[in-house]
Formats: C-alpha cells, sequence, structure tokens
C-alpha cells in the first residue's frame, strides 16, 4: 500500500489536536474523509484541517471506497458495534481507548477481526511517546537494578455540575467512571513496560456523591514478570497528582503517566533526569506505526489483544462496586 488513506468516526475534541493532523502528517497517510452526528461541525472541522470529504453517517464512511483504514473516535459505547461494522468492510481499524466498556465487548471486537483477517489496534499511544520508550530502555538495561514494585498515584479534584455530566462519568456509556478513561492508559503503558498483569485485587468507592460512577478506585496487581504493583485513582482529592514510580534495589524510575514531565532516575550517585517532551500530536509516533504496518514496514505495539489485557485489569477493579446494582 502506497499511501494509507483514512477516515474518522467522530471528529470531535479528541481528534482536534491530539490525532487528527496526525493522520495528514504521518509518512504515507492522508485523512480524506470524517463524520459527525452533528454535520455542521463535521464540516467545521473537514474546512479547518482541509479534509476533502464528509460523511452524514458512520456506515457511509465505513462503505466509502476511497477509505482504506477507519479511526472510531467516538465514546466507549459504540465502539463494539462501529468495530464489527468496519471488520465486515475489511478495512483496518484504530479504535480509541478504552478499547470497550469492558472486557468482554473487547474479546468480541478480538475475535471478530481475526476472523475478517484485518488488523485492530487501540489508541494507548503511550507506546510509542519517547518518555515511555526512555522508561522501557533504562528498564530493560536494568539501571535500577532488577524492577521489584511499581506505584500509580493519579488524583484530582471532584468533578460536578455540567463537568460530572460528561459521559466519562456515565458507566453506560463508558463502562465505569473516569477510572476506566485514565487508568486505562496506566495499564496499558505499564503492560508495555513491564509486561502483563495476571493477578489483580480492586477496590472501588463513590465518596462524593457527585455521579454515579466510582470516584475512587484502588488497585493492588501483580506481573507475570514476578513485579508487585499498587494503584490509586481518586477523583475526590483536594488536588492533582500524576505520578508512576517504579523502584528496583538499585534506585526508582519515575514519571508523570498524562503531564508532559521529564523522567527521572534516582539512585545512589544522584539524580538523572531525561527532559523528553511530547510531540506537537501525541498520537502521531503511534499513527506512524500503524501506518508503517500497513505498508509493510513495521509493527504496532498496540493491537486489540493488549487493548483487551487493560480492560480485563479494569474490570476486576470495579467489578465489585457494578455487581451491587
Amino acid at each position: 500500500m502506497e499511501r494509507v488513506r483514512w477516515g474518522i468516526i467522530g471528529c470531535g475534541g479528541v481528534t482536534e489536536v491530539k490525532s487528527g493532523p496526525g493522520f495528514q502528517k504521518a509518512d504515507g497517510s492522508s485523512l480524506i474523509a470524517v463524520m459527525r452526528r452533528d454535520r455542521t461541525k463535521a464540516e467545521d472541522y473537514a474546512h479547518r484541517h482541509g479534509v476533502p470529504r464528509v460523511h452524514a453517517t458512520a456506515d457511509a464512511l465505513i462503505a466509502d471506497p476511497d477509505v482504506d483504514a477507519v479511526y472510531i473516535a467516538t465514546p466507549p459505547g459504540t465502539h463494539g458495534e462501529l468495530s464489527v461494522q468496519t471488520a465486515a468492510a475489511g478495512k483496518p481499524c484504530l479504535v480509541e481507548k478504552p478499547m470497550a466498556r469492558n472486557h468482554s465487548e473487547c474479546i468480541r471486537m478480538v475475535e471478530t477481526f481475526a476472523r475478517a483477517g484485518t488488523p485492530l489496534w487501540v489508541a494507548y499511544y503511550r507506546r510509542a511517546l519517547p518518555r515511555f520508550l526512555k522508561v522501557k530502555e533504562l528498564l530493560d538495561a536494568q539501571a535500577i537494578g532488577r524492577l521489584t514494585s511499581v506505584h500509580v498515584q493519579i488524583t484530582d479534584t471532584l468533578a460536578t455540575g455540567r463537568d460530572a455530566a460528561d459521559w466519562r462519568f456515565d458507566p453506560i456509556q463508558a463502562g465505569a467512571g473516569l477510572f476506566l478513561d485514565l487508568a486505562s492508559h496506566c495499564f496499558d503503558i505499564l503492560d508495555f513496560m513491564v509486561g502483563p498483569i495476571t493477578d489483580v485485587y480492586g477496590i472501588a468507592l463513590n465518596t462524593g456523591g457527585a455521579y454515579v460512577a466510582e470516584d475512587v478506585t484502588s488497585a493492588t496487581f501483580q506481573f507475570d514478570s514476578r513485579v508487585a504493583g499498587t494503584g490509586i485513582w481518586n477523583f475526590n482529592a483536594d488536588a492533582k497528582t500524576d505520578v508512576l514510580v517504579l523502584t528496583g534495589p538499585l534506585g526508582t524510575i519515575a514519571t508523570p503517566v498524562f503531564a508532559d514531565g521529564d523522567v527521572t532516575v534516582s539512585r545512589a550517585g544522584g539524580i538523572e533526569r531525561f527532559p523528553l517532551r511530547n510531540p506537537p500530536h501525541v498520537h502521531q509516533p503511534l499513527i506512524q506505526t500503524i501506518v508503517d504496518e500497513l505498508r509493510g514496514r513495521g509493527q504496532c505495539a498496540s493491537t486489540g489483544r493488549s487493548g483487551a489485557r487493560a480492560s480485563w485489569v479494569m474490570d476486576r477493579c470495579v467489578a465489585e462496586y457494578y455487581s451491587r446494582g
């Protein structure tokens, strides 16, 4: 394939800077069609981003013979249906994260694409960012010795009013609360850097009463590589916190998961900093690996199977909370 021509279903806010321009700027890639339920907004997006074609429905975009691959950038509740339609059309698909509302939906998607013989990727773009590639490099080189534990801490103040009405706080659309949206990135990047999680126990609570979803979730987990992990995602805290700490017998590696901050390595000899900044369009490096794979020049690290693993972990963290009805 000389050039991959993309279509976007759901050209909303996440596609404005993070992903949309990346499809235009990646080598061997172009964005030729978009779709959004609000046709006026879709046309405005197309005009501003130089996209030649606007479709009124997802069906029409998927069926467009000039669209080689489809990027689904809608809320998780629609990912299953739209991806299955894409697979039925025989087209490769990149789906936004979280991959779906639960692990069962993820497995259905993976199996559907396997039967169709076409690839499925998930937009866990941190797997291709310089900061996390550096952390993986440091871990592989045992810069802090053999890794023994990891800890994730993500906190924010309680969302209320119009903020709490966002789809990310609606379990029907999102599968759970903000935990699923943010912890998905945390668990996926750990899967990439450390390996699959094989056991997990989680507790989810609603402590603020601002919405029906959980607002505090904790997890204890173990990796296949016999590394222990803990995490806290507290969205009823006094301030923002964003840190991932990886510990070994020779020191620690720390990095933010979401903020564009430095990687720090703390050892007996002092602290070493790696000021690796994100690219302007954070999704572009991952898009490039997908385009390269479709052109027979590489392989993307974020697959449907790896995305499903993150969902399996998160399901176990919130299962008891949602089993209460």
